[in-house]
């Protein structure tokens, strides 16, 4: 039984206490609010170091919490009371080119994976964004900008190295404990510490895409989710309703004004992007039109980060195609937000509906669109507030029950039951057996039938 006496000798100044210097950065995450402190965080460098802080924390009664890429939508801080492990020093990225296979280790970015792996022409679809850790989106999901041509991140691990509660190291795929393996594809960070995951690869070498902005109405902003659900799988697109932020991309008369911004890549053959895109531009003038090519890396740049902490509170929701009532509540609700607040709608269908749904713990694929409501406001007691929009606005485009757990806030025990509709006895059979202690608590808990529940 590891110790923590035993743990800092082999970390050294590597295990952090409140009063260390760099507690602070290491307990730091984007969007999340401050609680209490956790009661130490080791900055790991292998697996074998994950496994002594996975049993040195066991052995003082602690649960653990896990800090990869460093977002926590969560809207908490890295475990208050908990033993944080921070593995993004396990950043190591190999890709063979040949057998169209990646390796990350469990702190790599989605950005610096895309970056490595394009310089081969290849890709693996993450999100939207690179600066998050592989681990986080792909073990909840894995919705973006090539997931309707490659399906879900989820639909492309194909094996897992994990550190589990007992400190023992399994590598895990379809044919070693397939119930793990099951489970880790859209169960979050519920059964252990992923230290490392392999991808499969796809042929990108370059993507059209980029933002389109109209001037929003219901009928346009159906006429845009409609156009990429029948559109070839190799469209995938984000279609947001907000009011116009100052960012340097939107010119300054758009500032202030409700926009309906669409975010496209066509990640299908290079010659065939102009019809591919032609249906989203047919749906009006656009305001403004930045669709070009890119290496794929490049459309994971993202927006630029907040210049101070800022708070997300998040509801999301899977739905069949929209009619124009969405449209109408949803700019009504605009308009009574007094802070920023957005509509993120994300058309489903190709690849991500043609995998089998028990292939993976994911429990949405029959839906046609996937719906966030979102508000961010930059104090910490505005919170309730903006929570209170959420409710109203979600409520208000009759969005309810089942959501999707990478972009959840402040998740209640009904919100992770909706979350898995269909999966969650199976995903709590799997915790009792390989985290019966619910060691691992500080996600959107699974808690095993009859244990505790953290």
């Amino acid at each position: 039984m590891t110790t923590f006496a035993d743990l800092e000798r082999l970390v050294a100044d590597r295990l952090l206490r409140p009063d260390a210097t760099g507690f602070a950065e290491a307990t730091f995450a984007q969007f999340a609010r401050t609680g209490d402190p956790p009661a130490a965080v080791v900055r790991v460098r292998s697996t074998t170091e994950v496994a002594a802080a996975v049993r040195a924390a066991r052995s003082a009664g602690l649960p653990v919490a896990v800090r990869s890429g460093g977002h926590s939508y969560a809207l908490h801080s890295a475990g208050p009371g908990a033993l944080v492990i921070d593995v993004r020093a396990l950043d190591s990225v190999a890709i063979d080119a040949d057998r169209l296979v990646g390796r990350a280790g469990g702190g790599v970015t989605a950005g610096a994976y895309s970056r490595a792996a394009g310089k081969h022409g290849l890709a693996t679809g993450f999100g939207d964004i690179g600066t998050v850790g592989v681990g986080g989106v792909a073990l909840g999901g894995g919705i973006g900008f090539l997931s309707r041509r490659d399906g879900l991140t989820v639909d492309n691990i194909q094996s897992a190295e994990i550190v589990l509660a007992d400190g023992s190291v399994l590598t895990v795929d379809a044919r070693e404990h397939p119930d793990l393996f099951w489970a880790l594809r859209g169960g979050g960070g519920n059964f252990g510490v992923v230290t490392g995951l392999t991808f499969r690869l796809h042929r990108t070498a370059v993507v059209t895409g980029g933002m389109l902005a109209f001037a929003p109405s219901p009928a346009r902003l159906v006429a845009a989710v409609d156009a990429v659900l029948d559109a070839p799988d190799g469209l995938s697109a984000m279609v947001n309703l907000l009011v116009a932020p100052p960012l340097p991309f939107l010119p300054p008369e758009l500032h202030g004004r409700p926009v309906m911004l669409v975010l496209a890549c066509w990640s299908g053959a290079p010659q065939d992007a102009e019809d591919a895109l032609a249906p989203l531009r047919a749906i009006g003038q656009p305001l403004v039109e930045a669709l070009d090519t890119h290496s794929y890396p490049d459309l994971l740049r993202g927006p630029p980060t907040p210049p101070q902490p800022a708070y997300p509170v998040m509801r999301t929701g899977f739905t069949g195609r929209l009619d124009e009532r969405f449209g109408e509540a949803a700019l009504r609700s605009l308009a009574t937000a007094g802070m920023f607040a957005a509509f993120n709608l994300r058309p489903l269908g190709g690849a991500i509906g043609r995998t089998p749904p028990e292939a993976t713990a994911f429990a949405h694929r029959d839906r046609d669109v996937m719906v966030t409501v979102s508000a961010l406001v930059q104090d910490s007691t505005a919170v309730p507030t903006a929570q209170d929009w959420v409710d109203e606005a979600s409520r208000a485009v009759g969005l309810s029950g089942a959501g999707y757990v990478n972009f959840m806030s402040g998740a209640t025990p009904e919100d992770v039951a909706a979350a898995y509709p269909g999966v969650l006895d199976r995903l709590r059979e799997v915790k009792a057996a390989y985290d019966p202690g619910n060691v691992f608590r500080f996600n959107h808990n699974v808690t095993p039938p009859g244990g505790p529940a953290g």
